[in-house]
């Protein structure tokens, strides 16, 4: 999963603003939004965006979330 550090740098290069204050998941959504996707980010099981940077670490999160019930 990426640190909240290389999350900034991504949303700083986006063009981002007001993003300091933002949670890990958060960030992660409006990185999504910023990108031109939905932000989706660990909201739903299976969002069908194969190509998404953020997909591999959002299942895992979805699991994490399914299995602490």
């Amino acid at each position: 999963m990426p640190t909240v550090k290389s999350l900034r740098l991504m949303a700083k290069t986006l063009g981002m603003e007001n993003f300091a204050k933002l949670r890990k998941t958060e960030l992660i959504r409006a990185i999504q939004v910023a990108e031109g996707n939905a932000p989706c980010f660990a909201t739903i099981g299976d969002c069908g965006q194969g190509d998404c940077l953020f997909r591999d670490d959002c299942q895992e999160a979805m699991m994490q979330m399914a299995a602490a019930g």
